[in-house]
């Protein structure tokens, strides 16, 4: 059981990845029908179902690095979900070994909203509040598997750490503040305003007064959202935004661990806060380079990646003070 959650959870952080790659490739409508791509299991390749692809679909012409990034996005995403469902069946078999139900029922039921998340990204042509959902839905997977993880995982800490249990709903606190923060980054992400903003540590021109938080928090229609459909002022709202947020996340968690630090008696507790410095840091390091260097696509994903494993620590911190100190 251990090692296939194991595996899981390395599945999951692989389909964070590759959903960002994919989002950030602008390969999102790469395959602009689901489950397939273009009526076909794999991306079309033989000259006449490229042809059929494109008659059928005369909006989208097959571009084909774009669909295979969404198809190999989908193969891995099918794969863990297969394996949250192994999880769930092995959890109900192996009952009698005390092993965890209710999060791998709980795991089943969120990757398959997962799933219908994925399908109406593409079914409602890259609709802003569902890529947003659908991120956060990858993370909260993510999450719940190392969650189990660590609930099969029989560490401890000898005698405790008292002075550290007062930190744990801080720690929970944390975890809210850093998703708010993902959610935040999501939207400026699948709104296209990650360049709105180019200079530093502010926006450049007239900034303050062109804010418009009404508008960059509501959702026009359209018939796509490709590429957004929000105007300047509204996108460099949203990046306005992600950065006070990041600011703010900042300050907070690194609050919490020097405060963790300061306090705890236990190496791992220490070792955790060491780490939650050293991820944000690099966190913020990302975020300042996809300005100065306009948004690479290896940096972003980094950034996606690390948002990722400071949630993990996160969750480990708050899952230790509370159940093993």
């Amino acid at each position: 059981m251990k090692k296939l959650v194991l595996i899981s959870l390395l599945l999951a952080a692989v389909v964070i990845i590759l959903g960002a790659y994919t989002r950030l490739a602008d390969a999102g409508l790469g395959c602009p029908d689901w489950p397939g791509c273009y009526g076909h299991i794999g991306v079309p390749q033989a000259e006449e179902h490229v042809a059929a692809a494109e008659l059928a679909f005369p909006e989208r012409p097959l571009e084909a690095y774009k669909a295979w990034s969404e198809m190999i996005h989908r193969y891995f995403a099918s794969t863990l979900g297969f394996a949250i469902l192994v999880i769930f069946i092995t959890s109900i078999v192996r009952r009698s070994y005390h092993q965890p139900i209710k999060l791998p029922f709980f795991l089943l039921c969120l990757v398959m909203f997962q799933g219908a998340l994925g399908m109406w990204t593409v079914t409602l042509k890259l609709l802003p509040v569902v890529v947003m959902g659908h991120l956060l839905g990858g993370f909260a997977v993510l999450s719940c598997l190392f969650l189990l993880y660590l609930r099969l995982v029989p560490y401890r800490i000898p005698g405790g750490d008292q002075p550290t249990r007062q930190f744990g709903k801080f720690a929970v606190l944390g975890i809210m503040i850093l998703i708010c923060q993902i959610a935040l980054g999501g939207w400026t992400s699948s709104n296209y305003a990650a360049l709105a903003c180019t200079e530093l540590p502010l926006c450049e021109g007239n900034w303050l007064a062109r804010l418009d938080f009404v508008g960059a928090f509501s959702l026009p229609e359209a018939q796509n959202y490709e590429y957004g459909v929000h105007n300047y002022a509204q996108r460099m709202t949203m990046h306005i935004t992600h950065r006070v947020g990041a600011l703010i996340t900042f300050i907070y968690l690194c609050w919490l661990a020097i405060s963790l630090y300061a306090a705890a008696h236990s190496r791992l507790i220490k070792t955790l806060a060491i780490w939650l410095v050293t991820i944000l840091s690099a966190q913020i390091i990302l975020g300042v380079s996809n300005v100065i260097f306009s948004l690479p696509v290896v940096v972003a994903v980094l950034h996606n990646a690390v948002a990722a494993c400071l949630l993990l620590v996160l969750v480990m911190l708050s899952y230790t003070l509370y159940r093993k100190t």
